[in-house]
């Protein structure tokens, strides 16, 4: 089987749209989501809308959560909050209703999914040899995906060694050992590359394959200023940041 993995697309419809038009070229079987599909960006609702109808699984981040009220929205920084706020707002029926159903934790044959981490699915991020080190000692399954940072991650564990640390395009070979992967984020890339990103696994041949794709960052942009979002939110596109 053939799975996309996409995370964080965070209200980016041209991002969002973008990846999908790459994920239908490279004829997946299953799109999967793993959180934050709200927050941070301008078109909470239409996301939504395509996230649900599009994938197979998804997760909620806590950005989805804060929207909905799960979390609190003091628990988020200035602009997160006021993009949290905002999007309470503006947020329709179908929408909350979508992001209502959601956990931050799935798992699938083979496969354990967290928006963070399996040591606190919800606000945990692997950035660190020992965040990795322990999500392989708390879990079981040859492959864990994650999201959350918005970093593209291909970490490797065989029982003794950790390998690998962040990701550039290109192929990983899943065959020997457990594998930790993020796909990085689709709508707020970060490590200094502003194109959306998006991971492809191939289950069959045993291979995952990190892909960037460019999108109108304009046209977001100038979403997020006609809805008074913060600027910054609009800035940090551009710098992959």
């Amino acid at each position: 089987m053939r799975i996309a993995v996409l995370s964080d697309i965070h209200a980016n419809y041209h991002a969002l749209e973008a990846v999908l038009a790459s994920v239908d070229a490279e004829g997946v079987d299953e799109t999967w989501c793993l959180g934050d599909t709200v927050g941070y960006g301008p078109r909470p609702n239409r996301c939504c809308a395509i996230v649900r109808e599009r994938s197979a699984l998804c997760l909620a981040g806590n950005h989805d959560l804060a929207v909905i009220g799960t979390l609190s929205v003091d628990e988020f920084n200035g602009d997160a909050a006021a993009a949290v706020r905002w999007t309470q707002g503006v947020l329709e029926d179908d929408a909350r209703a979508f992001l209502t159903g959601l956990e931050p934790a799935a798992t699938r044959e083979g496969v354990e999914l967290f928006h963070g981490s399996p040591l606190d699915p919800v606000w945990d991020y692997v950035l660190s040899e020992a965040a990795a080190f322990l999500s392989f000692k708390a879990t079981t399954a040859p492959l864990l995906l994650v999201g959350h940072s918005h970093l593209p991650l291909a970490i490797s564990w065989n029982g003794t060694d950790l390998r690998g640390g962040l990701a550039g395009i290109g192929e990983v070979d899943l065959s020997e050992g457990r594998w930790l992967l993020n796909p990085g984020s689709v709508g707020q890339p970060r490590g200094n590359d502003p194109r959306a990103a998006w991971l492809l696994i191939d289950d069959h041949a045993r291979r995952a394959t990190f892909l960037r794709v460019p999108y109108s960052i304009e046209r977001t942009q100038a979403e997020i200023r006609e809805r008074r979002l913060p600027e910054g939110l609009a800035a940090r596109l551009a710098l992959g940041e």
